[in-house]
Formats: C-alpha cells, structure tokens, sequence
C-alpha cells in the first residue's frame, strides 16, 4: 500500500504537471469528447502494414507524413504536415528537396528511455525502407516501388540474404542534414508530393519499432507518433480511445473558404483556433446499420457514416427530412472518391487463365450482373454507376468513357453456350469439360455483405451458375484477399491520393499481394501502365488509361461497379465539420460543444 506521504508527493507533482501538460496540448480540452463509430472492425496501426480505411483513420490521427490537404480546399490541395514547405523539384521532375520543421517531438515512450525525442529525416528514411523489408510484406511497397535509386536493390539483397539492412546508404535518400532529405528517383514522379502525405509513408521511431516488433517486424498494437492524438485504450474490433496529445505542437485554423457556401460558416466558428479542440475520441465498432442509426438518434454518438442502407430513413433527395434538420442534425454529402469493383481471381482454376472459354466466363459473369439494380437495392441508390476506372473527383476521371461490357443477361448465356458451359440435368451450368462447378463469393458479415451476396446469387442464377456464399469479419477478409485465397469479391477502393494513378495501379500485375486484389497479371496493361508513370496528367496519359481500360474490359478480369455517397450525419453540437475526399481523419480540424 503507498504511503500517507507518497500519495502527497504524488499529488503535488501531478498537479505541477498539469499547466505544462495543457500548454504544450494548445487548447485541446479533456471535457470535449467526440463519440464516433466505425461500421467495420480495424486491423491495427503499423503505417507499414494497416490498409483498410478505419485502421488508417487512427494511424492519421497518431503519425505524420510529411505533407497533407488543405481542409477546405476542393477539389484537394496538397499542403505541408511536418514539412517546411512544399518540396522544391529539380532535375526535371527526379530530385526532391525537402526541409522539415524543427523541433517536432514524437509522443514519450519508454522505448526513448525518459528522453524526449525529436523527429529528424532520418526517421522518414528509416520508415521508407520499412516498406521495402521483405520480412515486413508491406502491402505499400508499390509506392515507391522502382521509383528511388537503389531502394530495389535493398530489398533484391535482403531476398538473398535473409537480413535487411537498414544502415547502408541509398543513393536516392540523401539526407543532407537532419532535417533536410534530397530524394532522387529513377524517373520523374509526378505524384510523389501526394504519395508523401499518404499514411504508409508516415513517420514511425526506429526505437519504437525494435522495442514492440513481434516476429515479422509489425507493430500493430503500439503506434507512438508525433500527430495530434495518442492511442490510450484498444479492445479489438470494439473500442478505440484517442486522446490529444500533450507534445503536439498544434496549429492555428486559417483554412480558406472554397466555392462551398457553407464554408464561409466553418471559417466564421473555426478560424484562429488553436487546433485541435477536441481532447478526446472515442471509437466503437458497430457492424449492424440498424445499431448505429438507433446509437446517433439516442444521443450516444456524435458524428457517424449513414450507408445507404440506412439512408431513407434520414434523408430525402440527398438532403435530411425537415424532422431531422428540426433537430439540428447536420449533413456532409459527398461522391467519394472511391471504386467499388468486382474481380475475379486469376490465378483460380476455374475462374483464371487466358483460355478463351474462361474469358468467356468472366466476361458472361460481368454482363449477367446489373450494378444499377444493386446501387438500387443494396445501397438505396446511394452511389452513382461507374464506366471507367478513375472515379469522378479524380484527376483523370472521364464522364464520357462508355464501357464495353454492359448488362446484357441474354447474351452472357449465348456466351457460356457457345463456349461450351452446358446445363446439367439440375439445370446449372458444368464446365466445357462435364465437371459440375460452384463460383464462391465473398463479403463481409453484415448487413451489405449479405445483401451483396443475394444481389450475386440472383447474377449467377440468371446464368444457371451455381454460387455459394462465404461472410466473414472484414480483417479475415483482408488477409486472404492479400494471399489470392478468395475467388470473388466486390473491392471497395477509396483514394489513397486525388490522382488516376491511384486507381489504374489496382490491376498493376507486379502489385498482386499489395492491392491488385483479383492477382491479375495482363502483360499489355502492365506495360502501358508502366509508361503511363512517365507522364504527368494530360491527354498523352489519359489515352494510355484507356487503352488500359479497353485492356481490362477485353479480358474481363474485373467489372467496374460504382463510388458510393458518404452522408455523414452528425449532431447539433459538432461544430465545423467537412467531409474530405481524401483525408481519413478530420477531428483535428473541427470542434465540438461539452456535452451537458
């Protein structure tokens, strides 16, 4: 039991640390709390490994990249985070200088041994070639994949040698002096400013690392950053607790009204606050739609997504029912810019391959489903259709790109007749060989997933396939899907940065196990996706994407689906919220009333 005079003790230096504890926070305050849900478990927060959207929410929150987006800015303009400024680019596009700002300190652990510890370039070098470490199998090594000289050769060595070395220089991270980093690449890159300020390529401590790895080098339970907020509570797959962090520097609200008329109202409550406001987030997972909604209307949530299945019993015509706004709910309406893409996995025995009768399979597949009737029935209309692979919102986006592969239900089945796909005497198809078959489709276990797996079962139906379901936990899904275990799924893609790139890079052969989901290697896309890197936004690039298009389209490895709305509701007392098309996390950049 602590002694009379040691709890004393206690309670004096506490109360000394207090002052120096709330200055060094800015004006974050403890009492205001944003009560926020997720609709799908999180995986954990390593920024070398996480890559589903709620884990990169916490991630964002705990570490910083060198740059980020302006809050208001659409559409999104990229802005300095740690950065001193935007990097100065020479060499025609291969070298970039950047310079950090000093005095940045990571959140105190016992792995800095009672040090403070300050962020230097050398961390952002050390968590680059993170990426690169095959022990690791980051799922982001495409960022820079190719792009830095000698950062292949790293990881082409420790393939050999069974030990990456994370000492030895690379030509292409010359870190000048601390705080300084000249980054030279094999070719122009002319997204890398966006890729810097995306969070896998967020800044870990080395120490950190070596301390709470576990056998392959993750750290998934442990994330310590120099962002705004600290991870102080994790049950898995039910809470997160985020409170702000008392060594953040903070930041002055001078974000500039865009076209928006509703953000001349956010500059008129936010501008000149010392941000962040908000001193606490805390997290629940809720999967069921129905949980969330009754959880919002009771008071017990702050601010939530409202998927489309929910979405008539809030809104009407894309605007809150006149109850609703009564109550001083408030609405953030956006097209994300995300793809919702069904593939099929080529490397499957049945569904794979460059055989002719199983491109006919695939592409029957695709002209049997009707996506409108799935954005009607699973998502109450809250999407729009996509034709062509680049989302709108996105630089390279084509509204007038019409796709080849329509829904046509009756000539998927002339297809799969001709190509030999008999019926049975059950009345289901069989292989051109006479071996009966399933197609097994995958989906999280909630709601949509099993609405989406109905919506498929009637496609497959349509042309006498016989499918069966398989629901599991979004993380599990993940996990296989990383490994090509899954044989199809409908892949939703929200942008990791606002440019075409971003999305073309989906179908990329040398991206399989990273995020080419459906593992399709199509040597010709491959090719023109690589000189399609060399160019800078304009028409030269757009008509390789569409040649690359066509290229998808003809093989029929994968069918565009839709972007989805996110209606992001919240109540009276959050005050300046905007949903950002590319930013996973805003709680740094609004406030909230204390809840009385």
């Amino acid at each position: 039991m602590t002694s009379l005079w040691l709890r004393t003790l206690l309670v004096v230096v506490s109360a000394a640390l207090l002052p120096l504890a709330s200055h060094a926070a800015g004006s974050a305050d403890p009492g205001k709390v944003l009560r926020y849900v997720f609709v799908a478990a999180e995986t954990g927060f390593d920024p070398a490994i996480g890559r589903d959207l709620y884990s990169a929410k916490v991630v964002q929150s705990v570490f910083e990249a060198l740059y980020t987006y302006d809050y208001l800015a659409r559409p999104a303009k990229l802005i300095p985070l740690t950065a001193d400024g935007m990097p100065e680019v020479t060499d025609e596009g291969k070298t970039y200088t950047i310079r950090l700002k000093k005095g940045i300190t990571f959140y105190p652990d016992a792995a800095f041994n009672g040090k403070r510890r300050e962020l230097t370039m050398a961390d952002y070098v050390y968590s680059y070639r993170r990426l690169f470490d095959p022990k690791l199998a980051s799922p982001h090594t495409w960022l820079f994949e190719g792009k830095v000289i000698g950062l292949d050769d790293l990881a082409k060595e420790a393939k050999k040698t069974g030990k990456f070395d994370y000492d030895s220089p690379i030509a292409g991270f010359e870190i000048l002096d601390p705080y300084t980093l000249r980054i030279h690449l094999t070719q122009p890159d002319f997204n890398l400013g966006m890729i810097l300020a995306h969070e896998p390529t967020s800044a870990v401590a080395r120490e950190v690392i070596e301390k709470y790895r576990d056998t392959s080098g993750q750290v998934m339970a442990n994330p310590v950053g120099t962002g705004p907020y600290h991870l102080t509570e994790w049950v898995r797959s039910s809470r997160m607790v985020l409170e702000a962090s008392p060594e953040y520097r903070g930041l002055i609200w001078d974000f500039k009204a865009g076209s928006d008329p509703e953000d001349q109202a956010i500059v008129a409550k936010l501008k000149g606050k010392r941000m962040p406001q908000i001193g606490r987030v805390e997290i629940a997972v809720m999967i069921e739609d129905q949980s969330r909604l009754l959880a919002f209307q009771n008071d017990e949530i702050d601010l939530f997504e409202l998927q489309g299945p929910l979405a008539p019993q809030l809104l009407s015509g894309g605007k809150l029912k006149p109850e609703f706004a009564k109550k001083g709910y408030q609405l953030s309406r956006i097209v994300d810019p995300e793809s919702s893409y069904y593939y099929w996995n080529m490397q499957d025995p049945v569904l794979g391959g460059f055989e002719k009768h199983k491109i006919a399979l695939r592409r029957a597949i695709a002209m049997a489903h009707n996506v409108e009737e799935e954005i009607r029935l699973v998502w109450n209309g809250e999407a729009v259709a996509l034709q062509y692979p680049i989302p709108p919102g996105v630089v390279g986006h084509d509204p007038s790109y019409k796709s080849s592969i329509q829904y046509d239900p009756v000539a998927a089945n002339a297809l799969l007749d001709k190509f030999g796909y008999k019926k049975g005497g059950d009345g289901y198809r069989n292989l051109p060989s006479g071996k009966p078959f399933t197609i097994r489709y995958s989906a999280r276990n909630d709601t949509n997933g099993q609405q989406q797996s109905e919506m498929w079962k009637k496609t497959y139906d349509s042309i006498a396939i016989r499918m069966t379901g398989d629901v599991r936990p979004f993380p599990d899904l993940l996990k296989a899907e990383k490994s090509c275990q899954l044989q199809t799924r409908t892949s939703p893609w929200i942008a990791d940065y606002p440019d075409g790139d971003n999305f073309m890079q989906l179908y990329y052969g040398p991206n399989t196990g990273q995020n080419n989901n459906g593992c399709a290697k199509i040597p010709a896309y491959d090719e023109l996706y690589r000189a399609s890197q060399k160019l800078a936004d304009g028409p030269e690039r757009d008509l390789i994407y569409h040649k690359m298009t066509r290229i998808m389209e003809l093989y029929s490895a994968q069918r565009l689906g839709y972007a989805r709305y996110r209606n992001m509701v919240s109540q009276p007392r959050v005050i300046g919220y905007k949903k950002h098309p590319i930013l996973h996390a805003e709680w740094m950049y609004f406030d909230i009333e204390k809840n009385k």
